[in-house]
């Protein structure tokens, strides 16, 4: 799957019911052995298998700095603290970013990313943190 807004996202900007600028929006690590993006998906909740087994690595982080300019959104880059392999995960191949409301079940999905500057996203925690440099082309993180 590329790099893609998810559809009710799409919904809920159209009727004004997110700001991009002033609402908390997060991103989280995902293992895509744990997940498959599907347009369906609405909110975090929808990231888990059978309301288990979490794709996510490590702790969410709140983006900072955000702006719109001209249909494009972008943010500072964001540090993750350092997340340990394990034997359940082995590597980060993609991010998500949401809008937390502080539930899964209502903190909708906003971007789905698997590829990071052309090339195929993948990490492999060693226990240092990550720092997320957002791409700094015309379309940042994403445009409309």
């Amino acid at each position: 799957m590329a790099n893609t807004i998810y559809p009710y996202f799409k919904q809920l900007l159209l009727s004004g019911s997110i700001n991009m600028t002033t609402a908390t929006i997060n991103v989280c690590l995902i293992d895509l052995t744990k997940y498959t993006y599907l347009p369906t998906h609405q909110f975090l909740s929808d990231l888990t298998v059978n309301g288990t087994n979490d794709p996510r690595l490590g702790a969410d982080q709140p983006l900072t700095g955000k702006t719109v300019s001209s249909g494009v959104f972008s943010a500072s880059g964001v540090q993750f603290p350092a997340i340990a392999p394990t034997s359940t995960y082995s590597s980060i191949e993609a991010l998500v970013l949401y809008q937390s409301t502080g539930v899964a079940a209502t903190s909708p999905l906003i971007y789905y990313c698997d590829t990071g500057q052309g090339a195929g996203l993948v990490v492999t925690p060693n226990g240092q943190p990550i720092t997320l440099v957002w791409d700094t082309s015309a379309n940042k993180i994403f445009a409309l």
